[in-house]
């Protein structure tokens, strides 16, 4: 079995109630023991759901996100309180 961790930061805008931050994942890439890929995401040290697939705002539990790379978050949420 082969595993390759991989660090990625994602920066999320709620679109329904304007709530910005950033998170770290701790990605593991691993080969199970039948050949099929299998992908773990890590964030302060708990195991958690890929923030791609079905990511949920922390503040209003909304999940109309955008989700940008890191460093993003000042900039979506002010464009958010313009519109």
């Amino acid at each position: 079995m082969t595993e390759t961790t991989v660090h990625e930061a994602y920066s999320f805008a709620c679109m329904n109630c304007g709530y910005g931050w950033e998170q770290t994942y701790d990605i593991e890439h691993r080969t199970g023991p039948d050949g099929k890929p299998l992908i773990t995401y890590w964030a302060d040290g708990r195991r958690v759901p890929s923030p791609l697939t079905h990511p949920t705002c922390p503040n209003c539990e909304g999940h109309k996100l955008r989700i940008m790379r890191s460093g993003r978050v000042a900039t979506a949420v002010d464009a958010w309180q313009h519109h």
